[in-house]
């Protein structure tokens, strides 16, 4: 059981970082939006907050990217778990499971991301229209 134990560490290593990746990202892209709102409210500013939804798109893009790569080492960890030890490889491949749900485009529309992104938007936008009346 050594060699399949060891296989699935490695990707359960990179599941976790993905993961934290994405964890980052979400934290990032609140504090950048709170940062832009609260320069743009104090200089009253309209232009600054047009210019905070772009990094929260570019980061709901990359978080997407993350949760995909998850998703596909999610899947090679499942193979890794149902191959017998003598056919362990160590391979860190996912191509072949890059379909369905574990696509990037698949990702960008994860009910997750688009809760978490689009609340986000949707407070943008709520803030922005209180500032600019």
């Amino acid at each position: 059981m050594g060699t399949k134990l060891k296989h699935l560490e490695f990707v359960q290593a990179v599941i976790s970082r993905m993961a934290g990746n994405s964890f980052l990202l979400k934290g990032w892209s609140v504090t950048l939006a709170a940062a832009l709102f609260a320069l743009s409210a104090k200089d009253a500013n309209s232009k600054l907050i047009a210019i905070a939804y772009y990094p929260i798109l570019v980061f709901w893009v990359l978080d997407a990217y993350f949760l995909s790569q998850e998703r596909l080492f999610r899947a090679l960890y499942d193979k890794v778990r149902k191959t017998p030890e003598s056919e362990i490889d160590f391979s860190m491949d996912t191509r072949e499971f890059n379909a369905g749900q574990n696509t990037w485009a698949r990702s960008v529309l994860s009910t997750t991301l688009i809760i978490f992104y689009g609340t986000v938007l949707v407070v943008m936008l709520l803030v922005a229209s209180y500032l600019v009346h």
